[in-house]
This record gives structure tokens, C-alpha cells and sequence, in this order.
């Protein structure tokens, strides 16, 4: 993760009438990480500690299963200050903030079909809203997708179908 301190006098002075401040920094953020060839896994905007948090996660297009395919500090390096500077030149962001870049990590979450088929194979978390075979808590290998369903081996070897609209909670676990 890359820390920098922000201050912007000027508030969102270059920013268009129809985009928030939050959609102008995804539309800079995926061009620079587009340069380096990455992803933008997801921007926020949050209080954390009295103090105003803008994160920008970058993720690795591909399955990542290895450190050399995973996003690295210097990635995170290059697209912090990259971004940083068009930040300050476009002034998209009004009043101070910490601008956070960092990678989602190893125990990432899993938000769409795309993200159970690049993992398949991978141990992770599961929680849905409603049970299926009588449970909403897995833990288990992601082993695809199949039409609308997460094919999930459980901890016991047994192949579930966990309807994708079901899913309110999916991490991958890290396995050592």
C-alpha cells in the first residue's frame, strides 16, 4: 500500500457538472492503471479516523496465483504517483485526504462470475442470505462457474451449486 497526504484549496474547480468527484477519479485512475497494465478493482471514499480516505485498489487482469502475477508495491508505486499528480492537476478531489493505492490482497474478495472462474481451484469464504442444503456459511474450493451458480467443493468434498444471487459474502482464503 502507498500512503500520500492531499490537499486540494480549489475543491473540484476542472470537474464536469455530471460526474462526482468519486466517478472523475475511476475514469483517471483506470487510464493509469491501464498504462501499467492493471485493473481498477475499486475506488472509495471513506472517514477513517476524523480524516477523509480516498483508496484506489488495482488489481492484475488474470489468475494471479503466483507473486510475480500479482500486483506489486511497485505497481502501486507507479500508479500512486501517476495518479497523484493528475489528481492534483485536474483538482477532482475538494479539501485534504489521504490517498491510499494498494492491491485487494490475498484474501480478496470475490464480487462476480468472472472472479469465481479466475479463482477456480482457489480456498475461500462463502456467506449467503439464504441456506442452501440447509447452511449459509462455506468454506471450501471455488471450482467454477456453471449458467447461475458457484460450483464450491465443501470442507467434507461435497460439491454445492451456490446461486450467485444468494452470494452476500465471498473472500478467498489464503492457503499456506
Amino acid at each position: 500500500m502507498v500512503l500520500l497526504q492531499r490537499n486540494s484549496p480549489q475543491g473540484v474547480a476542472n470537474l464536469g457538472a455530471d460526474k462526482t468527484p468519486l466517478q472523475k477519479v475511476r475514469e483517471l485512475a483506470d487510464r493509469v492503471a491501464a498504462s501499467y497494465g492493471l485493473d481498477i478493482f475499486d475506488v472509495e471514499l471513506k472517514r477513517e479516523g476524523g480524516q477523509q480516505v480516498l483508496r484506489v485498489i488495482v488489481d492484475r487482469p488474470g489468475p494471479a496465483a503466483t507473486p510475480e502475477e500479482s500486483v506489486s508495491i511497485d505497481d502501486c508505486s507507479r500508479v500512486a504517483e501517476d495518479l497523484g499528480t493528475l489528481l492534483d492537476v485536474e483538482d477532482v478531489m475538494p479539501g485534504e485526504y489521504t490517498f491510499e493505492v494498494s492491491s485487494p490482497g490475498l484474501d480478496r474478495p470475490l464480487r462476480s462470475a468472472d472472479d469465481y472462474r479466475r479463482f477456480a481451484g482457489r480456498w475461500a469464504k462463502i456467506v449467503t442470505s439464504e441456506p442452501v442444503q440447509r447452511q449459509t456459511a462455506f468454506n471450501g474450493r471455488v471450482k467454477g462457474i456453471e449458467g447461475d451458480d458457484v460450483l464450491f467443493e465443501s470442507e467434507g468434498k461435497k460439491l454445492v451449486k451456490l446461486p450467485l444471487r444468494l452470494i452476500t459474502r465471498a473472500r478467498l482464503e489464503v492457503e499456506f
